[in-house]
């Protein structure tokens, strides 16, 4: 079995990254890749929700160090149908009641339709990504282009296991000009949630 290894992120999100954009396509471009992702917002939570490829992938905040790094952890990769057992253990992850279920599992439309969309507390949001990678000193970073409703933004990241790594690399690009805004909070700012 694979070791669950938690990983130091830095993110931002703005139309105009200014020179740190510059920086960043100075190195060699990785794969282009693009996705249609739902993620579920809770009000009351800040653990990353996300369904892509048929598979509810969860990753939970750790610690924020001095740095303002955010140390993320998954804790879950399911695929639908998944049975009301690992739905529960979402539903903590959201932080709210657990509802009466119906079934023994649910397909991903069930899901949305008949435990999220009911509740007041959660949001089904879709989201398109189309992501550049990069590796710079050895840490993940990229830059996509995320289309939340109507709505079109630029993020950019840079994550790895090594924490000095991560925030050394953030300076040298030039990140460190914005705030380090993870996707939970970034897409809660665009569908304007708290």
């Amino acid at each position: 079995m694979q070791e669950i290894v938690p990983r130091w992120e830095w993110r931002t999100f703005s139309n105009d990254l200014k020179q740190a954009e510059v920086n960043i396509r100075k190195h060699p471009e990785g794969k282009v890749r693009e996705s249609a992702e739902v993620y579920i917002l809770s009000e009351v939570s800040m653990d990353n929700t996300k369904v892509r490829d048929n598979l509810m992938d969860i990753k939970t905040l750790q610690q924020v160090n001095e740095d303002r790094l955010e140390l993320w952890l998954p804790i879950m990769k399911g695929t639908f149908p998944l049975p009301v057992a690992e739905i529960e253990k979402v539903f903590k992850c959201f932080r709210v009641a657990v509802p009466k279920f119906q079934r023994e599992a649910y397909t991903f439309e069930q899901y949305l339709e008949e435990v999220i969309r009911p509740s007041s507390l959660l949001k089904a949001v879709n989201v398109f990504k189309k992501r550049t990678g990069f590796t710079i000193n050895d840490c993940i970073v990229e830059i996509a282009e995320v289309k939340v409703d109507d709505k079109w933004i630029k993020t950019a990241a840079v994550e790895m296991e090594d924490q000095a790594k991560v925030i050394a690399t953030v300076r040298e690009l030039g990140l460190d000009a914005f705030p380090n805004i993870n996707y939970l909070r970034g897409l809660k700012n665009l569908v304007g949630m708290k």
